[in-house]
């Protein structure tokens, strides 16, 4: 099948699906291509167990700029809450509540570990980095102390990387306390109800709802998503670019929106990237996830939204209950359910382990941190591939020559987290919609200037967790 179109999207999570709502809006006509069979990527939700799940730990952080937040308050109304943060973190060998607050940290912490805090603090003006790695980025910033107990093993388990094999990027765009006086000063606004970070905003029906109105909201304007339409080839002209999917569809467009990873679009785009930026691509690489859904019996399995485990007693890096992060009565009284991130890489023998391994390894990882048993009644996996670009040393190099090639090309334009290559929250992957959007005219310019400024803020985005 032909079609053609002003706009066609590659990918329909929320850049994309933000992109193509505004562009409708405008009057262009937009045909969004997703390969599976569900709008939402990473930032779906779906049913396990009678209970809406997320695929992982989501929020829409509060500084979500005002047009975008007043935009999804009108698409989903009295269903998008805000919702007071309650997380623990393991530091130490103890929890301590998540956002930090000062009135628990003096108490709940090692005496050792207040001590070292405390002297790290009075001699960080001491501390230069020797080199621009993540380790030694936040040992200058945070000290030692801090970075031995969270950020350094953290980043084994996230990235699969030692801290001294990371790029400095990776602490400057994840880390916003960055000195122990800032940690101390975000402990300290930790009971103030206002605070940024100490509250977000969430769905009734999961995270997955943003993405779902977002979708309905392009139909309502007469944009077409189409499911399962894998693209394997896109070809590039200065008048426009045209889609082929694997099922044989062919859309012609003035432009197009791509916010599938960078290196993949790059294998299928013609013309393609040169040997060499090809080659850069292929040493790029991302961070696989297990989710690990555990469906516990008897109500609620704790009070706390999520628990961060940074340190190496368990795989598990996050573990979240979804109906904590709301207040529906549609969620069930009598079960709940967790979602455990395990961090690996595809070529890891954990990948391949099987559901019921998976759901034991889990269990016994959450019991040897201190937390309540499950009372297992289900166990559900999913598995995502590309989650976490890694910025190892030596990724900037890699990246640059792929990114020159994809500013070149005419007719299309690359953003989102996978799209840029970044580690961002939904709310900077909306706000990249939003500018792409607005660089696009109605008779298919595009403004790169203006894309270039844009891009260029996008640089100084910092991940909220």
């Amino acid at each position: 099948m032909e079609s053609s179109a002003d706009l066609v999207v590659l990918g329909a999570g929320p850049a994309g699906l933000a992109a193509a709502w505004r562009a409708a809006q405008r009057g262009l006509s937009v045909i969004v291509l997703e390969r599976t069979g569900a709008v939402g990527g990473m930032a779906a939700s779906f049913e396990i167990a009678g209970i809406r799940v997320d695929q992982g730990s989501h929020r829409l952080h509060p500084t979500t700029p005002a047009n975008v937040l007043a935009h999804l308050r009108r698409l989903l109304g009295s269903d998008l809450q805000t919702r007071r943060r309650n997380g623990r973190l393991r530091v130490a060998g103890r929890w301590v509540r998540f956002p930090l607050r000062a009135t628990e940290l003096a108490t709940a912490l090692p005496t050792g570990t207040l001590l070292g805090i405390g002297r790290d603090a009075l001699t960080s003006a001491l501390r230069r980095p020797h080199d621009d790695t993540y380790a030694d980025v936040l040992r200058a910033g945070l000290g030692p102390t801090l970075y031995d107990a969270v950020y350094g093993p953290y980043a084994v388990k996230l990235w699969g990387l030692a801290g001294d094999r990371i790029d400095g990027d990776q602490a400057r765009r994840r880390v916003t306390a960055n000195t122990p006086w800032k940690v101390a000063a975000r402990a300290a606004r930790g009971s103030r109800e206002d605070a940024p970070g100490q509250f977000f905003y969430y769905p009734r029906r999961g995270f997955g709802q943003i993405v779902e109105a977002l979708a309905d909201a392009v139909a309502d304007e007469g944009g077409d998503i189409r499911l399962n339409a894998e693209v394997d080839r896109v070809e590039v002209t200065v008048d426009g670019a045209t889609a082929f999917t694997q099922d044989g569809d062919v859309v012609e467009a003035r432009h197009a929106f791509s916010t599938i990873p960078l290196p993949v679009l790059a294998r299928m785009t013609r013309p393609a990237p040169s040997l060499s930026d090809v080659e850069s691509a292929g040493r790029l690489r991302f961070r696989a996830m297990i989710l690990v859904y555990l469906v516990h019996e008897g109500g609620r399995w704790t009070q706390y939204d999520a628990h961060y485990i940074p340190g190496p007693e368990t795989p598990v890096t996050r573990v979240s209950e979804p109906a904590n992060y709301r207040d529906s009565p549609d969620d069930r009284q009598d079960r709940s359910v967790l979602c455990a991130e395990v961090p690996c890489s595809m070529t890891e023998e954990l990948w391949a382990a099987s559901d019921d391994e998976l759901g034991h390894l889990v269990q016994e990882g959450l019991a040897r941190v201190g937390l309540p048993p499950v009372r297992r009644a289900q166990v559900e996996v999913r598995r995502l591939g590309q989650v976490y670009p890694i910025y190892q040393v030596g990724y900037r190099d890699q990246l640059a020559g792929l990114d020159q090639w994809a500013m070149s090309l005419p007719t299309v334009t690359t953003f989102g987290r996978h799209g840029l290559f970044a580690h961002d929250n939904t709310h900077h992957a909306l706000v990249m919609a939003y500018d792409a959007v607005d660089a696009l005219s109605d008779d298919g310019y595009f403004d790169s200037l203006a894309w270039a400024a844009a891009r260029e803020r996008f640089a100084t985005h910092v991940v909220e967790d």
